[in-house]
């Protein structure tokens, strides 16, 4: 399952985060059911969520080097759009 997953995460982070929504229950578990959360999640803050879910464990949650993935999944969101706001001042200035 590793390999397909991350072959899926190269694609786009929300086409993995919804193979994994569909094909595991892992997201609402994470989630607690709670699937408007989840699917604000895939909208607005793709890597997020997809890190969330990586980093969650059944037992406790999401604790220590797990926010440390969360954040960095923030951090991609971030310079995901922040990126494209570049580019298009860049194209723009053309």
């Amino acid at each position: 399952m590793c390999c397909p997953l991350l072959i899926l995460v190269f694609l786009g982070p929300r086409f993995a985060f919804g193979f994994v929504w569909l094909f595991t229950s892992r997201v609402s578990e994470a989630f607690s059911g709670n699937w408007i959360l989840a699917l604000l999640g895939l909208i607005f803050l793709p890597w997020t969520a997809l890190a969330y879910v990586a980093a969650w464990a059944p037992t406790g949650g999401v604790t220590g080097i797990g926010w440390a993935v969360v954040i960095v999944g923030f951090i991609l969101d971030i310079a995901t759009y922040s990126g494209r706001a570049a580019q298009q001042r860049y194209e723009s200035s053309r």
